[in-house]
């Protein structure tokens, strides 16, 4: 058959039969993937004495037999057990068979509506799965800043998606703030990256952005003896640097002011703005303020991992390291509160 008459009998199939054959497309281009097991890759690292006890946070454990197929370790120092799954994000979830396909189609970046066909799953246990993940990448890749290292916030518009909204109308696909400038409709994001590409996205607060937020932010981070900042003109900055000792160079936009002496700017930055910005709109069409922080650290590990060979295998043993993971995906709500508690 040539293309022509394989498109002709595609259109022949009924809406339904055409997404039942795309699903069946994407598992099998899956399994050409390097596909790392999440349960092999959680075993691997208790069994070499490279986990801690998700209760006492020790590593001193030895193998406990197993339970429901996972193997269990019982810890020397508060001698409660624990499954290789406890803590992680994988806690709870019952269908563990479809885990590494669930990973697969999420490093491709597939819909919800495509997984959820692909998986044979709800669009709802999708959706959380997701965030489960996610939660795994809160308090990865936490390295200190050095040297030269720029640091500027951008904006993204509050976003209630997913939600129904009575106290406005709704926005669709985003739409615009009714206030220019900035205004307490706008969630603060700080972006600090150094020239050895560490990176930090953090959601600050809502509207104008304070010396506090930076300090909460990437305070613990800086160091005065290892670090030089670059950033705008903005007092909050300015301060930020005077409290901590650190050598300032501040860029009057303004006054187009992009560089001083030749290496001095904050365009690492701002492209990053760019490139963050479009790769939530283009991709997810926008996503809930309430979840802005989870995709942020997406993005962070996606940009550490792009250039590997072994994206998926390197993003599994990521998410799986992490035995507070659950706790994480349980503090989305209250941290959504305490960012909107901001509103001044």
């Amino acid at each position: 058959m040539n293309i022509s008459e394989i498109k002709s009998a595609l259109l022949k199939l009924s809406l339904t039969e055409r997404q039942s054959l795309l699903s069946e497309i994407d598992l099998k281009d899956n399994k050409n993937l390097d596909v790392y097991s999440c349960q092999e890759s959680r075993r691997e690292l208790l069994n070499n004495k490279q986990g801690f006890c998700p209760h006492c946070g020790d590593n001193k454990y030895v193998k406990f037999g197993f339970k429901s197929n996972s193997q269990r370790y019982k810890c020397k120092s508060c001698n409660r057990s624990f499954t290789e799954f406890s803590g992680t994000w994988m806690a709870g979830i019952h269908s563990k068979n479809k885990l590494d396909d669930y990973l697969a189609l999420m490093m491709q970046e597939k819909s919800l509506d495509k997984i959820k066909v692909a998986l044979s799953m709800n669009k709802k246990t999708a959706f959380d799965w997701r965030h489960k993940i996610l939660a795994s990448l809160s308090n990865t890749d936490t390295d200190d800043f050095t040297g030269i290292t720029e640091s500027d916030e951008t904006f993204f518009l509050n976003s209630e998606k997913g939600r129904k909204v009575t106290h406005r109308e709704s926005r669709k696909r985003g739409g615009k703030s009714k206030t220019r400038g900035i205004s307490n409709d706008q969630v603060a994001v700080i972006v600090t990256q150094d020239r050895k590409s560490t990176l930090d996205l953090t959601v600050a607060t809502m509207g104008r952005l304070k010396k506090v937020d930076i300090e909460n932010a990437i305070g613990d981070r800086i160091k005065s003896n290892k670090t030089i900042l670059c950033s705008d003109a903005h007092v909050s900055y300015k301060g930020f640097a005077i409290d901590n000792e650190l050598e300032h160079h501040s860029l009057k936009g303004t006054l187009k002011q992009h560089v001083k002496k030749g290496i001095y700017h904050i365009q690492h930055v701002n492209s990053t703005h760019n490139r963050i910005k479009k790769w939530i709109d283009n991709r997810f069409w926008g996503v809930s303020t309430k979840y802005l922080q989870q995709y942020l650290n997406w993005y962070r590990v996606k940009e550490k991992i792009k250039n590997r060979n072994d994206k998926l295998k390197v993003f599994t043993q990521k998410v799986s390291e992490n035995i507070k993971a659950y706790q994480e995906y349980k503090k989305i709500d209250s941290n959504y509160e305490k960012l909107i508690s901001t509103l001044t």
